[in-house]
């Protein structure tokens, strides 16, 4: 059986189609290229109530705006509630 250029090169393409994740709280969400400011503004988190942990490190939040979310990696948000 003999395998065509346009089928070979669909399969070879699709095969190769890479999705980009990053686990967030235990969910996987396609944010990879995103600064973590950039995340915690999209998913509508007070920056100056939560702490980010990425990778097993807390993150400083002097560090939010440059560090860029890659594929692979693992971060943990907690929010800081008000009460009493």
């Amino acid at each position: 059986m003999e395998v065509t250029k346009s089928v070979a090169s669909f399969f070879l393409c699709n095969s190769l189609e890479v999705k980009t994740v990053v686990k967030v709280n235990g969910k996987q969400q396609d944010i990879a290229g995103k600064s973590v400011a950039e995340y915690l503004i999209s998913a509508d988190y007070d920056i100056k109530r939560v702490a980010v942990e990425l990778n097993g490190d807390i993150l400083p939040k002097t560090k939010y705006e440059e560090t860029i979310l890659k594929n692979g990696d693992s971060a943990e948000v907690v929010s800081f509630v008000g009460g009493g």
